[in-house]
């Protein structure tokens, strides 16, 4: 029988465009910030609404200013201004880009200049995990014509802002959840000895989109002997032979939001050290998955998981994290890390992805996708199979 999974409606209302836009406002007010501009296209996109292919060409900026009050500014190439007035944005900017000895520079100082006369101050995006996607001496140039202004960081405040989603942002996740997760049911199915980690790939990707995701743009495996020991790679054109353990680690995307989470698939046999590594992370998840909770914080979520692993003879965990928050990008604010103090809130989405070395070389690595609701937290797809599948 085929599956068929009913996708959630494209797009957002113009009141969700509001609403984001005048929290971040408020925010601003604060901190007595006039404006903030932005350069990359999650940002962009969450306040504006412009969803474009045209992202993956490094030729041309792109800034969208959000002011003290009002609706945000566009400041785009020309090439994207008739796109920009099929969003809810009224006011747009722009230039004959690509014109490197000026590219859009002026134009955005100006826009900038006009919108902050109160307090002088102007936000951009320079914490951690950011980027300004512009070359550096156009930025210096920008800092320079503005050189009266104080520029400050609103990293944080935009994190804060876009880790709580709205119902149709969780739909838009859920879906590509469900699709994901059938995908791997799929797997479960279709894997064979001898086949290779390319085409396992291959033929969960093309079952996702067959099942209404838009892309797949990560899909990683690595596979070993009774394990694995790089889980970034891959897929390679490496046979799958008795004795191996396969992990794929997915993100399909529906309408700009994220999947992100793994399966592990043992092929012959099951190997006893991968078999009870297996169980750990599955009850490292069972231990997260209790403790993610309003006010609980990313940090008691991540002890809670790593004192599974620990007890379990885990030899050490070395991602540096066991989960991350998810939307709009594969991996999101905040992190699931010791001690961290990010207290969790209803409408966040996050992973939880318990990983442990059990051997020298050796990884299991398991990865599911949540919300957390006012009660809790909640599977937003199927849950994992209990124990490690046997593919012969």
């Amino acid at each position: 029988m085929t599956n068929t999974l009913i996708a959630p409606p494209r797009g957002f209302e113009i009141s969700e465009f509001e609403a984001r836009t005048e929290k971040l406002q408020a925010r601003m007010a604060e901190q007595q910030i006039d404006a903030v501009f932005l350069t990359t296209e999650p940002e962009f996109r969450y306040f504006s609404g412009f969803k474009s292919q045209f992202w993956e060409s490094p030729t041309r900026p792109w800034f969208l200013v959000v002011p003290a009050s009002g609706k945000p500014i566009a400041v785009v190439p020309e090439i994207g201004a008739a796109g920009l007035h099929q969003t809810w944005i009224d006011d747009v900017r722009s230039w004959p880009s690509p014109r490197p000895e000026d590219d859009g520079i002026s134009l955005l100082a100006d826009t900038l200049a006009a919108c902050a006369t109160r307090h002088g101050r102007i936000g951009a995006m320079l914490g951690p995990e950011t980027h300004l996607r512009m070359p550096a001496a156009n930025f210096a140039a920008l800092q320079d014509r503005l050189s009266q202004h104080v520029l400050v960081d609103v990293s944080l405040i935009i994190r804060e802002l876009r880790s709580v989603k709205s119902e149709a942002e969780i739909a838009k996740i859920r879906f590509a959840c469900e699709v994901t997760a059938a995908g791997f049911d799929y797997l479960l199915e279709h894997l064979r000895l001898g086949m290779t980690e390319r085409e396992a790939c291959k033929a969960m990707h093309l079952e996702m989109l067959r099942l209404g995701a838009d892309a797949c743009p990560y899909l990683i495996s690595a596979s070993g002997q009774g394990g694995y020991d790089n889980i970034i790679m891959g897929p390679t054109d490496r046979e799958l032979g008795n004795g191996d353990v396969l992990i794929i680690d997915t993100g399909a995307t529906f309408d700009g939001y994220f999947s992100d989470f793994d399966r592990n698939y043992a092929f012959g046999r099951g190997d006893a050290l991968a078999t009870r590594a297996y169980e750990a992370v599955y009850q490292s998840t069972e231990a997260g998955l209790s403790v993610a909770a309003p006010g609980r914080t990313t940090g008691e979520v991540w002890q809670a998981m790593w004192d599974v692993l620990e007890q379990a003879g885990a030899l050490g965990n070395d991602v540096g994290r066991m989960g991350h928050g998810l939307g709009m990008q594969l991996t999101e604010w905040p992190s699931n890390v010791p001690d961290g103090n990010v207290v969790l809130k209803p409408g966040m989405i996050l992973t939880l992805e318990p990983g442990m070395t059990f051997a020298p070389g050796k990884m299991m690595v398991h990865e599911e996708n949540i919300l957390i609701t006012e009660e809790g937290c909640e599977m937003l797809h199927k849950r994992a199979w209990s124990e490690l599948p046997v593919i012969s």
